[in-house]
């Protein structure tokens, strides 16, 4: 099967009941693919007028109880930012998946990009946690968009699985589980009358309601206390940004996910996510056969940024290698959390193409050399 094709898969596996969304290349695919599958086990599937309305009707069909997501790529996820922030501020689980694509604009539509990474964090304004996966393959996808449905509903926000055109398109023979572990979000225990939408919790994570079901709260995107009602009040706007800032940043070691490797003695590390991480674990075994020791780590989540295993793995080296599809994005982040530590070089390509195995066995020998 395809990426996209894993996607949806691991959508319906996770409990998908509700997809809202608009074709844009090259997501089409999984919207064909739920517009067909979903109905059949119950689900509602809606092609809206475009992007904004699609995010709309999936924070509706959440607030109303149903595991939702939508699937687009960079242009539509632009549109999307308005609902993204408006998700974070109202802590609405759902799952949003961009395909990426060359731009800006317009750009590329047919051809892979990298170039989302930023948005995905700061795409919408003000102050807000953010959870993003990124995949390496087929089988992965599948995996991890069961992931994203399980952390939103978990810590009940919105969570952007970043794909991109390789990936989505690229068909590989996969073995999928016969079962995946499926989280549910946190209901409320008590009386209708008592529930504070809300409420500050243990875990920074309040229980969630459905509309419908004889709770009756308000939401909005505006600062907000504990019953959702607006309020202007400074220590409850600062009680609030500051725990959905907690909820995520709190759990971040629990979040993160990443696959690292030290060799001894290495002096290099290659650290990649996405399709070019195929591309760097190639050329980290053409180095290791050429008898250098190189260390890796393949970013299998993005936000929370894994600055704890950059650091472990990339303090260890004298240079450490970063290539993307876009001009240094992750590279910037890797070379804030290593500091004043190994030299970080950002290997970038923005054509269209894929960076080639060769492109960083390259620089390995390179740095290795010095």
């Amino acid at each position: 099967m395809t990426g996209n094709e894993a996607c949806a898969e691991g959508a319906l596996a996770a409990g998908l009941e509700f997809f809202a969304g608009y074709p844009i290349t090259p997501s089409s695919e999984i919207a064909e693919i739920l517009a067909d599958r979903l109905p059949r086990r119950g689900g509602r599937f809606i092609q809206m007028e475009d992007e904004i309305a699609s995010l709309g009707a999936v924070i509706g069909a959440s607030l109303a109880g149903a595991k939702a997501m939508t699937a687009t790529s960079g242009p539509g996820f632009s549109l999307k930012q308005e609902n993204i922030g408006f998700a974070c501020m109202a802590e609405v689980p759902c799952v949003i998946v961009d395909v990426m694509r060359g731009g800006p604009s317009t750009g590329l539509p047919t051809l892979p990009s990298q170039g989302d990474v930023m948005q995905a964090r700061w795409g919408t304004h003000g102050d807000h946690p953010a959870i993003a996966l990124c995949p390496r393959g087929v089988r992965e996808t599948y995996e991890l968009t069961v992931r994203s449905f399980n952390l939103s509903e978990a810590y009940r926000t919105p969570v952007i699985l970043l794909l991109d055109e390789t990936i989505a398109h690229t068909s590989e023979k996969v073995v999928l589980p016969e079962r995946v572990r499926v989280v549910e979000r946190g209901r409320p225990s008590g009386p209708p009358e008592r529930y504070r939408p809300y409420a500050e919790t243990e875990t920074d994570v309040p229980p969630m309601a459905s509309f419908g079901r004889g709770y009756r709260f308000h939401v909005t995107g505006l600062a907000h206390d504990e019953t959702g009602f607006p309020t202007n009040d400074p220590p409850r706007i600062d009680r609030l940004i500051r725990r959905l800032d907690r909820k995520i940043r709190g759990h971040a070691d629990r979040i993160a996910q990443v696959e690292e490797r030290i060799e001894d003695g290495a002096k290099v590390a290659v650290i990649a996510y996405g399709s070019t991480a195929r591309s760097a674990a190639r050329a980290v075994r053409m180095a290791r056969e050429e008898g250098i020791p190189v260390s890796s780590l393949a970013l299998l989540t993005i936000w929370p940024f894994p600055a704890e295993a950059v650091q472990r793995v990339g303090g260890r080296v004298r240079d450490v290698i970063v290539p993307e599809l876009n001009l240094g994005q992750v590279a910037h982040e890797v070379e804030w959390a290593l500091g004043r530590g190994p030299r970080v070089h950002s290997l970038s390509r923005v054509d269209g193409d894929l960076i080639r195995p060769v492109q960083i066995l390259e620089l390995i020998r390179e740095a290795d050399a010095r």
